[in-house]
């Protein structure tokens, strides 16, 4: 039960600080918000919890190729701010553009034979 209380802890500092710091600096919190610490997160916390390198290295693979398609939100949320669209509205447009994204990404996935599970 404390590990998953650890986790939530940990997890809610790194989201709290990228506000806080954001408020003061929208660079650093940028650079703090681009940082992979979910990932590494995920990365220790899986490996704590399975000892088993191999699930880690397939997590590891699988955020890579996700990446990508996630970049659509940091493309078209600001386009559309820029464009006059309200902060809703563009998020959301922008959170559906992505969704489609990552639904293409899994079809281009399956299509090219790259294993993911």
């Amino acid at each position: 039960m404390w590990q998953y209380a650890l986790k939530i802890i940990l997890s809610a500092v790194v989201l709290v600080a990228v506000a806080e710091i954001a408020k003061r600096s929208s660079f650093w919190g940028a650079a703090l918000a681009s940082l992979p610490l979910t990932s590494l997160l995920a990365f220790i916390w899986l490996y704590i919890d399975t000892g088993d390198t191999e699930r880690v290295l397939a997590l590891s693979q699988n955020i890579f190729w996700l990446v990508l398609p996630s970049l659509i939100l940091f493309i078209a949320l600001p386009l559309l701010l820029r464009g006059g669209l309200n902060f809703w509205l563009s998020l959301a447009i922008s959170c559906l553009a992505t969704a489609a994204a990552y639904f293409g990404m899994v079809k281009l996935l399956s299509a090219l034979g790259v294993p993911y599970d």
